[in-house]
């Protein structure tokens, strides 16, 4: 990743292939430069915008380019074909060196970006060009300063064949069953708390959905020690999902697993995708004095939040969509309907009961802060058929579960305590059977 400190940002709207006419890609193609991250002599234009900051996020589900400023910039798009090209022209916008220094940002990994270059076109039209490795879906927008960010034009890149978590799943089952020496079923947990395994027309893994709260372009809260949340909760959310994945019976699947954003209806998108049995979103938030301390497990409330801290915190969570960039003039419908306020009472009921056991889990590892399952209007637990439970692991404002959170060692004990919760859970709530 690269760009400001280490945040990101997240889709949402019409896509579109960039397809152009052979005539205009051959008049375009003329004020391209050829040379891989060549600059051109731009003069200092009095009235031109600054471009304060450039940053890329890299990432297989997308990639994001974000050019952010003091004032809005007008800006268009064009796509080119033969090979696959966008161009991204900026109006009045001066060549900064931030700016300059984007070329050298683009990872070699990156999956849809090879290279950027260049160019200009009069009269003050600076032209961004940005050489594919594939044909992609764009969605070019812009955000109003919030937070500490100013002005943001996003540029998002999708694979034209959008990548699905179920068949994600389902590949690694796959994996699984054609490891060498290893059984296409695992036998029967002999434990007398082991979760039962569903049962319907074909047999199928109990399914959790981890959800690492933040990503991209947000970071979510920071610690004295410049600890990012975001980092923090993806490393636990790996190994607990290899716990998980270890466990008969039971599979786990990330709703990201890099630093990218992830909108908070998308990640509810997801797990209803594969058909999750319960959703975890794990975070390490800060409140505003440092003395703050211990885990917490919250569920969704439908008639108010059980402490003004509870409200507070899932109002500071639910703007993550505001920071971490959501086109939301282009809202998917289907995406805005998941977070409809449905009738939710028989989720709640399954969700605090899921919340009870791994508060208990993780109350072996960390103090708690809270020593009963809170609730509040957290979007992202509004799922209305998947109990859905949001963990607070730490405060990453108090200095001594900062360092704890950064441990290697804590973190693996913790995402443990949480696996011992959820298996608990599920031994004594078999999920309904599916095929």
């Amino acid at each position: 990743m690269s760009g400001r400190d280490d945040r990101e940002g997240a889709p949402a709207g019409a896509n579109r292939v960039v397809r152009f006419s052979l005539g205009r890609r051959r008049a375009l193609s003329a004020l391209v430069l050829p040379a891989v991250g060549a600059m051109l002599p731009f003069p200092a234009w009095a009235s031109a915008a600054r471009i304060a900051s450039a940053r890329i996020w890299p990432a297989h589900e997308y990639t994001r380019l974000i050019l952010e400023t003091h004032t809005p910039v007008s800006h268009r798009l064009i796509g080119l074909r033969d090979p696959p090209r966008i161009v991204l022209d900026l109006d009045a916008v001066e060549l900064t060196p931030e700016l300059q220094q984007l070329p050298f940002r683009v990872a070699p990994a990156d999956p849809y970006i090879a290279r950027i270059r260049f160019g200009k076109q009069p009269p003050d039209v600076l032209r961004v060009v940005l050489d594919l490795r594939e044909e992609v879906k764009t969605e070019l927008f812009a955000l109003q300063p919030v937070a500490e960010f100013g002005h943001r034009v996003v540029l998002d890149l999708y694979p034209l064949t959008p990548l699905d978590p179920m068949m994600a799943l389902l590949e690694d089952k796959r994996g699984d069953a054609a490891a060498p020496g290893r059984p296409a079923e695992r036998p029967a947990d002999p434990r007398p708390d082991a979760p039962p395994a569903a049962t319907g027309e074909r047999q199928r893994k109990i399914t959790i959905a981890l959800d690492p709260g933040h990503g991209g372009e947000d970071p979510g809260a920071i610690g004295r020690r410049g600890t990012y949340e975001k980092h923090v909760v993806l490393a636990i959310a790996k190994k607990l999902k290899t716990m998980i994945d270890a466990e008969p019976g039971m599979r786990a699947m990330l709703t990201r697993d890099d630093d990218y954003f992830v909108p908070l209806a998308a990640r509810v998108q997801k797990a209803r995708r594969v058909q999750a049995d319960l959703l975890v979103s794990i975070h390490a938030d800060a409140f505003t004095v440092a003395t703050a301390r211990g885990s917490s497990v919250f569920a969704l409330s439908e008639h108010g939040a059980t402490s003004a801290a509870a409200k507070w915190l899932a109002q500071r969570e639910n703007s993550a969509d505001l920071i971490g960039g959501v086109n939301l003039d282009g809202r998917d419908p289907v995406l805005a309907r998941t977070l409809l306020d449905l009738s939710q009472t028989a989720q709640i009921t399954d969700s605090l009961k899921a919340g009870r056991h791994v508060l208990n889990g993780i109350g072996t590892v960390n103090p708690l802060h809270k020593a009963a399952v809170e609730q509040a209007g957290f979007a992202v637990l509004k799922a209305p058929d998947i109990p859905s439970i949001l963990v607070e692991t730490a405060f990453i404002s108090n200095p001594e579960e900062e360092l704890k959170l950064r441990s290697d060692r804590h973190q693996a004990t913790f995402a443990a305590s949480m696996c011992e919760g959820i298996r608990g859970y599920f031994a004594r709530n078999p999920p309904l059977a599916r095929s």
